[in-house]
């Protein structure tokens, strides 16, 4: 490659990175690459990105969870009696 093609791409790189793009690289079956391809693209589609975001993170999560104390705070608790009987245990014999 040319010294000015190396600095183009280069070039193009660095102003994809200052927009938050990374560049992902994927191995599927040969039957599942358009569907990938498509998903990639509704994805780019300013109209129909934030829809398939809505449908993947439902699908398939929307990332990790920092802790255990995250992922309670995260729960729909609506509903959920959290309150129980005080136990004092048993009556033992001395």
């Amino acid at each position: 490659m040319a010294a000015i093609q190396k600095k183009a791409v280069q070039s193009f790189r660095r102003r994809l990175k200052r927009q938050g793009v990374v560049r992902v690289e994927v191995h599927v079956l040969k039957e599942d690459a358009v569907l990938v391809r498509g998903m990639a693209k509704a994805l780019g589609d300013p109209e129909r990105e934030r829809e398939t975001r809505a449908l993947l993170r439902e699908r398939f999560g929307a990332g990790k969870v920092a802790g255990l104390k995250a992922l309670l705070a995260a729960a729909p608790l609506e509903g959920i009696d959290l309150d129980r009987m005080r136990d004092l245990g048993r009556d033992v014999d001395p």
